[in-house]
């Protein structure tokens, strides 16, 4: 019973961070602002450097699959690369009307 319970929780907090990514992303697609796309968008970033160690939480504790948690983790180093990427252009290319 204690060990489904751990692994609810966390698979809780992974699916929350997880899921957190892509409405943010969303919410930074359609600002208003310069500012707004920014903040959402490194919000986006830290919810997936939250998801990144909850994967390896899952994975350390033998609750995901070695090759499970692998491939999430390739997707959860990839994203935060790419918020960061995307941040530094849209800081040097964003026009306000």
């Amino acid at each position: 019973m204690i060990y489904e319970k751990k692994e609810f929780v966390l698979s809780k907090q992974m699916l929350r961070s997880g899921t957190s990514i892509g409405a943010n992303v969303e919410e930074a697609i359609g600002g208003q602002s310069k500012t707004g796309f920014i903040s959402k968008l490194s919000i986006a970033y830290k919810e997936a450097r939250e998801t990144f160690y909850w994967i390896k939480l899952l994975k350390e504790t033998d609750y995901l699959s070695k090759e499970m948690a692998n491939s999430l983790l390739f997707d959860a180093v990839s994203f935060p690369k790419n918020c960061r990427i995307e941040s530094r252009q849209v800081n040097s290319n964003f026009i306000v009307n």
